[in-house]
């Protein structure tokens, strides 16, 4: 992949967003070492909660967002790094707490929204990859622990993910990146990284 030569201007929290599968851990990965920065990955967090303990799914996820926001000020505030939020932003809450914490700290922030309009291509994703306790192994299908429990049984998932994928909580901001993450996740980096460092 070829990458903006420039040093990020500043130091960055970027949040990413998007429906499961699309794409967001693949360009954060990406992204994180031309930022010099960091990942805090909600997913892991949440699976880790699910699997260490007996604690309800809904739970694990409050608790997974407040461990993701501590992580996030610790590496900011102590080690002086630039972030990446991987989480879904299906509620303004998760929203504010970045943009505060952003402004908090004096880090440029930055929203990037991953957007696959095909459920299908979703659902085709979602099969292909390892899913952790936390994550859908396909659009219909819920979470590993979140079966057995009642817990969305009678949810539309397809439903779900149109509203995902039509309606996300999104800032009103210049700093917001949103794309068409079927295509190369190597090109779609460096698109994000030239209007980081355009607009920065």
């Amino acid at each position: 992949m070829s990458t903006p030569k420039q040093t990020p201007p500043a130091k960055l929290l970027i949040q990413m967003s998007g429906a499961p599968g699309s794409g967001k851990s693949t360009v954060a990965r990406l992204l994180r070492p031309c930022i010099g920065g960091v990942i805090v990955d909600h997913d892991v967090l949440r699976s880790s909660l699910l699997e260490s303990a007996i604690i309800p799914f809904d739970d694990a996820a409050k608790q997974a967002y407040l461990l993701q926001w501590k992580l996030a000020k610790d590496f900011m505030m102590n080690q002086g790094l630039s972030v990446i939020t991987d989480s879904t932003c299906n509620y303004p809450e998760v929203l504010e707490q970045g943009t505060a914490l952003a402004v908090q700290h004096g880090y440029a922030y930055w929203y990037v929204e991953c957007k696959v309009g095909d459920v299908d291509l979703l659902d085709k994703r979602l099969r292909a990859r390892p899913a952790m306790a936390s994550q859908r192994s396909a659009v219909d299908c819920p979470p590993a622990a979140a079966q057995g429990n009642g817990i969305r049984v009678d949810e539309d998932a397809r439903a779900l993910f149109a509203k995902w994928i039509d309606s996300p909580c999104r800032p009103n901001d210049d700093h917001v990146i949103t794309f068409d993450s079927t295509g190369s996740p190597e090109m779609l980096c460096e698109q994000i990284l030239k209007k980081i460092f355009s607009t920065s």
